[in-house]
């Protein structure tokens, strides 16, 4: 498939970018900085845009199979961003004609886990108060999402990690895992490329853990 990856450069990103050309995609990385990503391949076309106009990065996704993003606060006083730069990839991928879509957001914005304990209930009540801003923009952005004439997948992650890829984490179509705590960044990007085939979870938001 030919792919296109915004946020390129974040932990996520970097890995579904690797992931793809190991499995033979053809990438484009969409980037601020390229001396940030330290990904290279035959496959791989970096692409440098700042985001900030939909028909710049045009060129980035037309006739592309998928748009994967990774966009998103990397600190709480970054809150608005998710929302900010997701706007300007619809409003490309719109341009262009560009349907399949997959975004990463954050599980306390979904649903809570069916039979969570207190123990979990009261770790999401902590984090979601201390990220009220960063999850709220996630909310926004994934009310944008939903607007879009994209078909649309959102990936909702609990806390992140950086381990290795294993490809051993539970999905949870509409949900989320029960008990889900902890997910590695390698592992979110591994099931979003699975799930950009994956016609079950069009319009929908998946809960990805261990």
């Amino acid at each position: 498939m030919k792919l296109t990856v915004f946020g390129a450069t974040g932990g996520i990103g970097q890995e579904v970018v690797r992931q793809a050309l190991d499995a033979g995609h053809q990438v484009t990385a969409v980037v601020r900085d390229p001396s940030r990503l330290s990904v290279t391949g035959e496959r791989l076309d970096v692409f440098r845009a700042d985001l900030g106009d939909p028909a710049a990065v045009r060129p980035a996704v037309a006739g592309r199979d998928a748009v994967l993003s990774g966009l998103g606060a990397r600190r709480r006083a970054d809150a608005g961003v998710a929302t900010r730069l997701t706007r300007t990839v619809l409003g490309a991928m719109e341009a262009e004609g560009v349907r399949r879509l997959l975004v990463v957001s954050a599980a306390p914005v979904g649903p809570r886990p069916r039979d969570a304990g207190l123990l979990d209930r009261g770790v999401l009540g902590v984090i979601s108060a201390v990220l009220k801003d960063v999850y709220a923009d996630l909310r926004a952005m994934e009310a944008e999402v939903a607007r879009s004439t994209t078909d649309w997948t959102v990936v909702r992650p609990p806390r992140l990690q950086d381990k290795p890829l294993t490809g051993r984490y539970r999905t949870e179509i509409g949900g989320f895992p029960t008990k889900g705590r902890y997910v590695g960044r390698a592992d979110v990007a591994h099931a979003m490329l699975a799930m950009t085939g994956d016609a079950a979870t069009l319009k929908q938001g998946v809960g990805v853990a261990y």
